[in-house]
């Protein structure tokens, strides 16, 4: 009997390739197939689509964890993705790219800020299936088990059904060791009330922290948010054409006077 090939998984994140949320889901993925990981050198939380133009990157072999196939970028999480398929795995796509596990929700808008989230866009956009997990818990200690079973479930599913074309899944985790489960959601209506703390170096020059509030605008019970107040992992299928396709009909009844 011929033996069933394995697949190959593309694990990147944007922590950097030593943080505790990617060692979880590669251990994970390394009972499902053949793991490659690319991953920045350094965190690139929050760097969203970017990526790097006028200067060279580096990729270095690493052997970090034994019997992992495992490669340092110096790029952004997109980066991470261009390089492993172009140059990594020579230009032959792996069967399933995950990306994560984040430390902090990529829930509702951040999606849009998202370097977890923008890897696994670039896996999409590649056409390989493609998910990305994240754990609302920003510390090195965060406890990634309870959400492991979920993370190989949904890798299997997609591994074997696919995905609609066009399409990533964002998957986020409440913290703790009570998830009741899976919910299939749309993302949220909510944004973050953003304010900038200004403090004064030694110089007496001014210098601003980001800070600011989530704040929810969407009472719907069929959310990210509601499923994660709630306790639930929440599965929202993300779409990168950005195309507002509602709002053609209404600029084509414009009149445009030149």
């Amino acid at each position: 009997m011929t033996k069933a090939k394995q697949p190959t998984i593309l694990v990147v994140n944007d922590d950097g390739i030593t943080a505790p949320g990617i060692k979880a889901l590669m251990h994970t993925m390394k009972e499902i197939g053949r793991v490659v990981v690319v991953a920045p050198d350094s965190p690139q939380s929050g760097m969203g689509h970017a990526i790097t133009i006028g200067k060279p990157l580096r990729l270095d072999k690493v052997d970090v964890y034994e019997g992992i196939e495992m490669y340092s970028c110096s790029g952004t999480p997109v980066d991470c993705v261009k390089l492993a398929v172009n140059s990594v795995l020579k230009g032959v796509k792996p069967d399933l790219c995950v990306s994560g596990i984040n430390h902090g929700l990529n829930n509702s808008i951040n999606v849009l800020y998202s370097g977890t989230m923008s890897a696994a866009v670039e896996g999409a956009i590649e056409n390989i299936p493609s998910i990305g997990f994240s754990l609302d818990d920003y510390t090195l200690q965060a406890d990634f088990d309870p959400c492991q079973k979920y993370v190989k479930e949904l890798a299997l599913q997609v591994l074997a059904n696919g995905l609609p074309g066009g399409t990533v899944l964002n998957v986020n985790f409440p913290a703790g060791d009570k998830i009741k489960g899976l919910k299939i959601c749309r993302q949220a209506n909510a944004k973050w009330a953003e304010e900038f703390d200004m403090r004064f170096d030694p110089y007496k020059r001014p210098y601003y922290w980001l800070t600011g509030v989530f704040q929810n605008n969407d009472n719907g019970e069929d959310t990210d948010v509601w499923a994660l107040e709630h306790n639930y992992a929440s599965v929202v299928p993300v779409q990168f054409d950005m195309t507002a396709h509602h709002a053609i009909p209404v600029l084509n009844t414009w009149t445009f006077n030149v």
